[in-house]
């Protein structure tokens, strides 16, 4: 992969990272933390690292993603009255 991919990519990463943390929404949060994992993935992949590439996209972006979702979607809005 060319190092100006890499370099976006990682560029990516940090952005999808500071995101995750400054979000107040937290679907944002959810996605911002399922697009750093898959981007984690791509890098793994680049580095010749297929198998731990694939767990990743699986694992990290896929279940955790939908389950955090979910989850959110499942949660009633409530004041801490």
């Amino acid at each position: 992969m060319s190092l100006m991919v890499e370099f976006m990519l990682y560029l990516l990463l940090i952005a999808s990272a500071v995101l995750a943390l400054e979000v107040r929404d937290l679907m944002a949060a959810a996605v911002s933390t399922t697009v750093f994992s898959f981007v984690i993935a791509i890098l793994f992949v680049s580095m010749g690292a297929v198998d731990v590439g694939f767990t990743e996209a699986v694992a990290g972006a896929g279940v955790v993603g939908v389950y955090f979702i979910v989850l959110i979607l499942r949660t009633d809005r409530r004041t801490g009255d």
